[in-house]
C-alpha cells in the first residue's frame, strides 16, 4: 500500500524550479525515483534525496504544474511551511526571468516587515 501524496503547487517552469531548489540549499536530482515507506518509490523530474529515507519530488501533472509528491507521514516536514518558502523564492525568480525576457530591469527590492517581498522593475522606453 502507497503512502504517497501529492500537492498540486503553483509551479510551472521546471528549469526555474530546479534553481530555487538549489538555491535554497537542497540538493535536486534529476529523474529519480522518490523513496518512501517500507521500500516504496514513485518518479518524479527532481528529487531531494533525505536522510531519512523519505524523499521529497515534483513531477509535472499534465501540461499545467508540477505537483509536490512526498510520504509526508515518514517525511517529517512541515508542509505548508515548506510549499510556502518554495512558492515564494520560486515567484521571485520568475518574476526576475519574465522581466528580463520584457526587456525590464530590476531596480529595487526590500523585504517588508510580514515578509513580503517588493520589487521594482523599469524599462527605458
Amino acid at each position: 500500500m502507497s503512502h504517497f501524496t501529492t500537492i498540486k503547487v503553483q509551479i510551472k517552469d521546471g528549469e526555474v524550479l530546479c534553481e530555487t531548489l538549489r538555491e535554497l540549499g537542497y540538493k535536486v536530482e534529476q529523474n529519480a525515483l522518490v523513496r518512501g515507506y517500507q521500500g516504496d518509490k514513485t518518479e518524479a523530474e527532481f528529487v531531494i534525496r533525505r536522510s531519512n529515507g523519505y524523499d521529497l519530488g515534483f513531477r509535472r501533472e499534465g501540461d499545467d504544474n508540477y505537483v509536490l509528491i512526498a510520504d509526508f507521514w515518514g517525511a517529517r516536514i512541515n508542509q505548508t511551511q515548506f510549499v510556502n518558502e518554495i512558492q515564494q523564492k520560486y515567484a521571485h525568480k520568475q518574476l526576475q526571468k519574465t522581466a528580463a525576457e520584457q526587456g525590464y530591469t530590476i531596480e529595487a527590492e526590500e523585504v517588508l516587515e510580514d515578509g513580503t517581498v517588493r520589487v521594482v522593475v523599469g524599462r527605458w522606453v
